[in-house]
């Protein structure tokens, strides 16, 4: 029978199978997944073939799992060479950000936008914690905005606490499988409260010393989104790293640079050095911002270069 991983703790995991019911799983044996090397076998999202283990206990085996559309992969907590799948079979993505307690990065916004376009997974940008906001954050808020927006991203302006647009991004999880993430603290938990107050997850302030948010969910699980779709929720993200991507691929999942990239003189053009650079150009003039292209150059300066 296929079932859905809905929940992983590391040596079990939660599915959901065709039957409508919940079981507990473990791994059959060994796995290997062809072309994927990660810490964590299966992910939450993963589809996967089961059979009974114990009916009395309502425990199954995985014996198979099924070729994954997508996934979305952080730095593992574990070795920070290796990388481990948040979750998979997404249609969509939600980065929660924050402006301030704690501040979220362009460099952290870019580096999941590059990981998303990577794997075909649309993803939507939600400022949280507007209330907090002085003019300042406002004045950065717009310029994230008409940046993201001008490259085809979904962008909004929230307030958890205020119920600020909330009405906004309210319907955004209808009949998705939606992945919801950012770092500790910028309000996921709250957020999920909000829409499911049914299921009362626990949420903390953010460490008042380092600005950090306080880590409150522990494994990535999914939930049903009445009338439709499924949630996945995550662990807050320190680190988010870019795997499984060439160094001569990485301008593509930039789209404002994939627009342009076609007229650059050399076809092999990295968009550092090289002389009629069609993307430097752009950023000379205005078309794409000197924050995005100098993302582009820090990510590239991360990924191993051939040998």
């Amino acid at each position: 029978m296929q079932a859905t991983v809905y929940k992983s703790t590391g040596s079990w995991y939660q599915v959901k199978a065709a039957d409508g019911n919940t079981y507990k799983a473990r791994i059959k044996g060994v796995f290997k997944i062809d072309g994927i090397s990660s810490t964590n076998p299966i992910a939450v999202g993963d589809t996967v073939t089961i059979e009974f283990e114990n009916t009395a206990e309502n425990t199954v085996v995985i014996n198979a799992i099924e070729p994954r559309k997508n996934y979305i992969a952080r730095v593992s907590p574990h070795n920070k060479n290796a990388h481990h799948i948040v979750a998979s079979n997404l249609t969509q993505s939600l980065l929660f950000a924050t402006l301030k307690s704690p501040k979220t990065s362009s460099g952290f916004i870019d580096r999941f936008l590059v990981s998303a376009e990577s794997q075909h997974v649309p993803a939507i940008l939600i400022f949280n914690k507007a209330d907090l906001y002085k003019q300042k954050e406002l004045d950065t808020f717009e310029q994230f905005k008409e940046t993201y927006t001008s490259c085809g991203y979904q962008v909004y302006l929230c307030s958890l606490f205020t119920g600020e647009g909330l009405e906004q991004i309210k319907h955004l999880l209808q009949n998705q499988i939606t992945l919801l993430t950012g770092h500790s603290g910028v309000g996921k938990s709250t957020y999920i409260n909000t829409l499911f107050p049914q299921l009362s997850l626990r949420t903390q302030e953010v460490s008042d010393w380092s600005g950090k948010g306080l880590h409150t969910t522990t494994f990535a699980e999914m939930f049903d989104v009445p009338g439709g779709g499924q949630l996945i929720d995550t662990p807050g993200i320190r680190e988010l790293g870019v795997f499984d991507i060439e160094r001569t691929e990485l301008a593509h999942y930039f789209p404002e640079m994939r627009a342009a990239m076609h007229l650059c003189q050399f076809n092999n053009c990295m968009h550092i050095n090289e002389p009629n650079c069609a993307i430097k150009e752009a950023v000379n003039m205005g078309a794409i911002t000197v924050d995005r292209y100098a993302s582009y150059l820090s990510i590239l300066e991360t990924m191993p270069k051939p040998r």
